[in-house]
C-alpha cells in the first residue's frame, strides 16, 4: 500500500511525531489512522514528541574508550531529572551513543549545526554533479535536496543510521528511550578523539 504525503502530514500534526515515524506507523498499520496513532503511542514516540520542549538540565557526561585505546569519546546527554539520569536505561543509552560516535565519527550533532559555509560548499558540489548527469534544469534542485539528505545522514549524528540497528536513526533510538522513561532526552554535545588525528 502506498502512503500519501498528506496522510503523513496529518498524522504528524496530530501527534507531533517525526515524519519517518509517522510514515512507518501508517505503513505498518495499512494506512489506518487510528491504529497508526496507537502504534506511535505503544512505541512511546508520541510522548517523546510532546516532551521535546521540556527543559533538560540534568543528565551526565560519559566517556567511552575503544579497545586498544586509540579512540575515545566524551558525550553529554541531558534529561529532565537526576532520577532518570541514574537509571540503567539512560546509562545504557549514553554508552550506546558514545560507541556510535566512536564507530561512525559524525562531524556535526544535527542539521542545524552544519555551518552555513560548509552547507553552501556542499550544495555547490552537489549542483555541479547534478548538472553533469544531464538531467533537465527543472529537477536539479530536487536531485540536490535528495543528495543533501544523504549528506546529513552521513555527517550529522542525530540523522545517522544507528550503528547497532541501521534501520533506525540515532534520533529514533533517543526518542524510544525518552518515551520509555517519560522524559525529554537531548544530546547536548560530543567530542571524539582519535590517536594521531
Amino acid at each position: 500500500m502506498s502512503i500519501k504525503a498528506e496522510q503523513v502530514k496529518e498524522l504528524r500534526s496530530k501527534t507531533g511525531a517525526g515524519f519517518m515515524d509517522c510514515k512507518k506507523a501508517l505503513t505498518e498499520t495499512g494506512g489506518d489512522f487510528d491504529k497508526a496513532v496507537d502504534h506511535l503511542r505503544k512505541q512511546g514516540i508520541i510522548d517523546a514528541a510532546k516532551r521535546k520542549g521540556k527543559a533538560t538540565t540534568e543528565g551526565a557526561v560519559s566517556s567511552y574508550i575503544h579497545p586498544g585505546g586509540k579512540i575515545g569519546v566524551l558525550i553529554e546527554v541531558n534529561c529532565e531529572t537526576d532520577f532518570v539520569a541514574r537509571t540503567e536505561d539512560f546509562q545504557n543509552l549514553q554508552r550506546d551513543l558514545a560507541m556510535h560516535v566512536a564507530a561512525i565519527a559524525p562531524k556535526y550533532l544535527s542539521k542545524d549545526d552544519v555551518p552555513a559555509e560548509a552547507l553552501a560548499h556542499e550544495k555547490e558540489i552537489l549542483m555541479e554533479q547534478a548538472r553533469q548527469s544531464g538531467k533537465p534544469d527543472n529537477i536539479l534542485e530536487k536531485i540536490v535536496e535528495g543528495r543533501l539528505k544523504k549528506f546529513y545522514s552521513e555527517q550529522c549524528f542525530l540523522e545517522q543510521p544507528f550503528v547497532k540497528d541501521e534501520d533506525k536513526r540515532v534520533q529514533e533510538i533517543i526518542d524510544a528511550v525518552a518515551g520509555k522513561l517519560g522524559e525529554n532526552i537531548q544530546v547536548r554535545r560530543f567530542c571524539r578523539y582519535e590517536l594521531g588525528d
